[in-house]
C-alpha cells in the first residue's frame, strides 16, 4: 500500500526576484511523501504564480492522488510501474503539473530506496556527462546586481534575466564584474524582431551563449523568424510545457527547456528529452525556485542535456534539505539511495 502525505511550504527568496513579467519574494511549494514498507520517497511541487498552481490547488489534487495510490497493493516499484502510475495520476484532473511532478519525484526517490541504489544509476545516466549549471540573477539595479554577483562564486556560468528597457546596461554591469559565460533569458519580454536581432548580435559579442524565450509564448512566428537569423541558439521555455508541445515548437526554436514542474516529473521529462533529440533540438534542463528535492531530481536528467540551469535551491533561504555538492559549477550526483537527500 502506498501512503501519500503532503505539507505546504513557503519558499523564501534570498532577494526579491524580478523578471520581465513580474516580481516576487517567495514561491508556494508543497513537499510530498510517499511511504511503503517503512521507506519514504520525497517529492516537491514548486509553484510560481504564473502557472496557476498554489497551495489550495495542490492540496485538492493530492487528496485525489492519495486515494488512488492507497488502492495500490503488493507492488514492485520500478520504472515501468512509475510510468504506469503517472499515466493514471495524469488523468485525475487537467493541469496541476507541479503537483503531479511531486508524486513522480517521490516515486522515483522511493524506487531508489527500495533498490538501495542512487536514482541516476537506475535511470542509466552518467555523472560524467553532467553539464555546468548556471546561477540566476534577476533584473535589478547595478548596485543590487553587484551584491548578487558575490553569491555566484561557486558557479561557472551566469544566467541573466533580460526583457526590460535596460538590457544592455544590465549586461554591461555584469561584464564589469565577471567574464563568465552568460545564459540570457528574456522571459517573453522582447517585442520587436529587428531590435531583438540587433541585441542578439551584441549579446554574442558579450560572450552570451544562448537566448531563452525572447517573445511571448504564443508568438511562435517571431520565435521562428529570430531562430532562423540568430547567431545564438534560441531556447523555448514558456512556449514549451509538456511533451505534447514538441510538434508545435520544434520548427520555431533550436532547443527546449525541460522543467520537471512543467512536464509532471522525470517520467515525462526523460521521454521529452529523447523525443526532442529526434527533432535535432538542443536540450536545457531548468527549474523554478525549488528545494534540493526538486533540484536533485532535475540533476538526474541533466546528463542527458546540453545546458543546465538548476540553481533554485541556492536562491532560497529556507531549504529544508542540504544543498547538493558542487564541483567547479557542476552538481555532483549522490551515491546515496534514491535522490540522496539529507535533511538539515
Amino acid at each position: 500500500m502506498l501512503q501519500l502525505s503532503y505539507r505546504p511550504l513557503l519558499l523564501e527568496l534570498r532577494h526579491p526576484f524580478r523578471i520581465a513579467t513580474g516580481m516576487r519574494t517567495h514561491t508556494n511549494a508543497v513537499l510530498t511523501e510517499i511511504r511503503m514498507e517503512g521507506l519514504t520517497g520525497y517529492g516537491e511541487a514548486a509553484m510560481p504564480p504564473y502557472y496557476g498552481e498554489n497551495h489550495d490547488t495542490a492540496a485538492a489534487f493530492l487528496v485525489k492522488a492519495a486515494n488512488l495510490l492507497a488502492g495500490y497493493r503488493a507492488l514492485r516499484i520500478d520504472e515501468a510501474f512509475i510510468a504506469e502510475t503517472m499515466t493514471a495520476i495524469d488523468t485525475l484532473a487537467p493541469g496541476n503539473n507541479a503537483a503531479k511532478a511531486s508524486i513522480d519525484i517521490a516515486l522515483h526517490d522511493l524506487w531508489g530506496k527500495v533498490e538501495n541504489k542512487p536514482l541516476w544509476q537506475l535511470l542509466g545516466v552518467s555523472p560524467k556527462n553532467m553539464p555546468l549549471t548556471s546561477f540566476t540573477l534577476g533584473i535589478d539595479t547595478p548596485e543590487v546586481l553587484r551584491e548578487k554577483m558575490a553569491e555566484a562564486t561557486d558557479f561557472s556560468i551566469l544566467k541573466i534575466k533580460l526583457g526590460s528597457d535596460d538590457d544592455r546596461q544590465i549586461i554591461r554591469t555584469v561584464r564589469e564584474l565577471s567574464d563568465k559565460p552568460i545564459y540570457a533569458d528574456a522571459n517573453q519580454g522582447w517585442k520587436n524582431r529587428e531590435v531583438a536581432l540587433d541585441l542578439v548580435y551584441w549579446l554574442q559579442e558579450q560572450n552570451v551563449v544562448l537566448i531563452e524565450q525572447p517573445f511571448h509564448k504564443d508568438d511562435l512566428e517571431s520565435a521562428a523568424w529570430l531562430s532562423e537569423r540568430s547567431p545564438l541558439p534560441i531556447i523555448a521555455d514558456e512556449s514549451f510545457q509538456r511533451l505534447s508541445d514538441l510538434d508545435r515548437v520544434a520548427g520555431c526554436f533550436q532547443g527546449v527547456n525541460i522543467k520537471l514542474m512543467k512536464c509532471t516529473g522525470l517520467s515525462e521529462g526523460i521521454r521529452a528529452a529523447h523525443a526532442a533529440r529526434g527533432y535535432g533540438l538542443q536540450l536545457m534542463v531548468g527549474c523554478m525556485t525549488e528545494t534540493s528535492c526538486g533540484i536533485s531530481a532535475a540533476a538526474t536528467l541533466a546528463p542527458l542535456c546540453d545546458y543546465a540551469d538548476i540553481d533554485g535551491c541556492w536562491l532560497i533561504g529556507n531549504n529544508p534539505f542540504a544543498a547538493p555538492e558542487l564541483d567547479n559549477g557542476r552538481i555532483l550526483l549522490s551515491d546515496a539511495p534514491g535522490l540522496g537527500l539529507a535533511h538539515q
